[in-house]
């Protein structure tokens, strides 16, 4: 138990006094960044899907 209690007071000295926290401004630019990129693949993931149904709906259709 002692090992255990230790370990949280340890994380909790090193999440206190040694991480660097991101300003709130740094935040908003990286979640917006992230927001866009997620919303861009998205896209292109749609794209991708609508391109490849019609590319197979044709293909089955060749052989009816």
């Amino acid at each position: 138990m002692d090992k255990l209690s230790n370990y949280f007071r340890t994380t909790i000295e090193e999440m206190r006094y040694n991480v660097t926290w991101p300003t709130t401004t740094e935040l908003q630019k990286s979640a917006g960044l992230v927001l866009i990129g997620s919303l861009v693949f998205a896209i292109v993931v749609g794209v991708m899907d609508i391109s490849f149904e019609s590319v197979l709906k044709a293909f089955y259709n060749s052989f009816r």
